[in-house]
C-alpha cells in the first residue's frame, strides 16, 4: 500500500484542522498530535495511503510550517495563449541543490507516495543539520516513458529544491535513499492542469501538450516531470506538466 505524498500535505481544509494547530509554533500536546495524525490517517485511507504511527512528528512539523514554503524561482521565455486563455509557458529554472529519491512500485501513485514520504523524514530533522529545513514548491516528480510513448516506466523520481537558505552548504539526509545533488538549470514547457495525478492523468496531460506543440524534436519524448503545488483539500488542485528541452 502507498504511503503519503505532497498531494495528501494538509488534506484537512481549515475545518477540520484548527488554527490553534496550525498557527501555533510550540510542539503539540499529545491530544493535538493523535488527533491530527487520526485526520490525516482517515484522509489518506481514500487515497489508498497508509500513515504510520512514527510519520506523527513530521505532520506536526509540516503543518505548523504550513504557511512558509518558498517558490522554486524561474524566468518566463514566452508564453503562449489561445482565446486569451494561457495554453503552456516557456521556463528557464536555474541551476541548484535538489533532495532526490527514486522509487520504484506498482504504480506511479504508489512511487510519489512512498519518495515524498522519505522527503517528509528529510526536511523535518533527518538530516545533518538535526532541524527543521523548510520547504520549496513545486515538488517535481520525474518519469520516463517505454517507446510505445504512454507505458510508464516503474522508476520515479521525486525531488524538492532546496531552499535558497541551504543552497551554498546544504544539510545531508541520514536515509541513504535520499541523494543531495547539484544539477544545471532546466528549461521546460510548462502546461498548468487541475485535479488529481495518476498515471491516467499524466498521460492524458502529456497527449495534450504534444497535441498544442506539434511533434518537436527540441523535446524530450521519453521523460517528462510532472510539478505539484497544492493538496487534496483544494477540489481542483493545481499541477503542471512539463516538457523538458534538449539545450539551454
Amino acid at each position: 500500500m502507498a504511503l503519503i505524498s505532497l498531494e495528501d500535505l494538509e488534506a484537512l481544509d481549515d475545518e477540520e484542522v484548527t488554527d490553534d494547530i496550525t498557527d501555533n509554533p510550540e510542539p503539540m500536546d499529545e491530544e493535538d498530535g493523535d488527533r491530527l495524525l487520526a485526520q490525516w490517517q482517515v484522509v489518506a485511507s481514500t487515497h489508498h495511503v497508509a500513515v504510520p504511527p512514527e510519520m506523527s512528528g513530521p505532520i506536526q512539523e509540516m503543518t505548523r510550517n504550513s504557511q512558509q514554503r518558498e517558490r522554486l524561482p524561474y524566468d518566463v521565455i514566452s508564453q503562449h495563449e489561445k482565446m486569451g486563455a494561457l495554453q503552456f509557458e516557456e521556463r528557464v529554472y536555474p541551476a541548484g541543490h535538489w533532495a532526490c529519491v527514486t522509487r520504484r512500485e506498482s504504480l506511479y501513485e504508489q512511487s510519489i507516495s512512498m519518495g515524498f514520504m522519505k522527503l517528509m523524514r528529510f526536511i523535518c530533522k533527518e538530516n545533518s543539520a538535526g532541524r527543521y529545513l523548510g520547504m520549496t514548491v513545486p515538488v517535481v516528480n520525474s518519469i520516463r516513458v517505454a517507446e510505445d510513448g504512454s507505458t510508464f516506466h516503474k522508476e520515479v523520481e521525486t525531488a524538492m529544491f532546496l531552499p535558497g537558505g541551504l543552497q551554498s552548504s546544504p544539510p545531508q539526509p541520514s536515509d541513504h535513499d535520499i541523494a543531495v545533488l547539484h544539477r544545471g538549470p532546466i528549461r521546460v514547457i510548462s502546461r498548468p492542469f487541475f485535479g488529481t495525478t495518476t498515471e491516467v492523468t499524466v498521460g492524458r496531460q502529456i497527449s495534450l501538450l504534444w497535441e498544442a506543440l506539434g511533434l518537436d524534436e527540441q523535446f524530450h519524448q521519453d521523460r517528462y516531470m510532472v510539478a505539484v503545488y497544492e493538496n487534496p483539500g483544494v477540489p481542483q488542485r493545481r499541477n503542471e506538466i512539463w516538457f523538458i528541452r534538449r539545450h539551454l
